[in-house]
C-alpha cells in the first residue's frame, strides 16, 4: 500500500506540472523515491469543481518506464485530452486534481460472458478491452476502478461501455475474440482546488 503522504505528495507534484503546462514551462517536481523504483502506471484526472464534471484523464497503464514518469508525462498530457479544449492555467485553479496509482495489468482468463463478470470486482478492479485482427491491436479502452460507482453502473453496463469507448458494439464483449485485463488503483484527490488531499 502506498503512504499516504506519498499519495498526496503525488497529487501536490501532479497539479504544479500541469499548471505549469498550462503556461508553456516544464516542471520537474521531486516524487516520492519510491516512485522510481515501481514499474507500475498512473494517471491524473482533473474534475470540474463543485460539478465533479470530468475536464480531462490522461495515463499509462503499463508503461515501459518508472511510476513517477509515468505521473510526470500524464500531468502534462491531461492538458491537452483530446476530448477537450486545451487547458487553461485559470482552468486548472478552478478544477480538481485526482492522482489514480495503479497495479499491473494482468489477463483474465474467462470462458464465456459470465465467467468475465465473476472475475472482475466492481469498484475495485479497473478494466481493459483489446481487439486484435491477427497480431494488430485495432482496439482497446480503459476504465479506472472509479468509473462505474461515479456513473452508477452496474457490471453488464461497466463492461458494455467499455467496449463502446473502445468503438465496439455494446455487446460486443458478449461474443468471443476479446482480450481484457484487470488492475487496482490507489486513488488520491483534492477535496477541492488546491485543497485537503485525501485517499479515496
Amino acid at each position: 500500500m502506498i503512504p499516504d503522504e506519498e499519495g498526496i505528495a503525488a497529487v501536490r507534484a501532479a497539479r504544479a506540472v500541469t499548471e505549469a503546462e498550462t503556461e508553456g514551462r516544464e516542471l520537474d517536481v521531486p516524487l516520492p523515491a519510491s516512485f522510481s523504483k515501481r514499474r507500475s502506471g498512473a494517471f491524473v484526472t482533473v474534475n470540474e469543481y463543485p460539478s465533479r464534471m470530468l475536464r480531462g484523464c490522461i495515463g499509462y497503464p503499463a508503461p515501459p518506464f518508472d511510476m513517477a514518469t509515468a505521473l510526470t508525462l500524464a500531468a502534462r498530457g491531461v492538458c491537452s485530452d483530446p476530448r477537450f479544449p486545451r487547458l487553461t492555467k485559470r482552468e486548472a485553479e478552478r478544477c480538481a486534481f485526482e492522482v489514480s496509482l495503479l497495479t499491473v495489468p494482468e489477463r483474465i482468463e474467462y470462458s464465456d460472458p459470465e465467467d468475465l463478470k465473476s472475475k472482475i470486482r466492481l469498484g475495485t478492479d479497473g478494466i481493459i478491452v483489446k481487439r486484435y485482427m491477427g497480431s494488430t491491436l485495432v482496439n482497446s479502452a480503459l476504465f479506472l476502478p472509479q468509473v462505474p460507482g461515479e456513473q452508477g453502473w452496474d457490471m453488464e453496463e461497466y463492461i458494455g461501455n467499455l467496449c463502446r469507448k473502445a468503438g465496439m458494439p455494446y455487446d460486443e464483449w458478449k461474443k468471443n475474440g476479446l482480450e481484457f485485463e484487470k488492475f487496482q488503483a490507489e486513488v488520491f484527490g483534492e477535496e477541492s482546488p488546491g485543497g485537503e488531499v485525501r485517499r479515496m
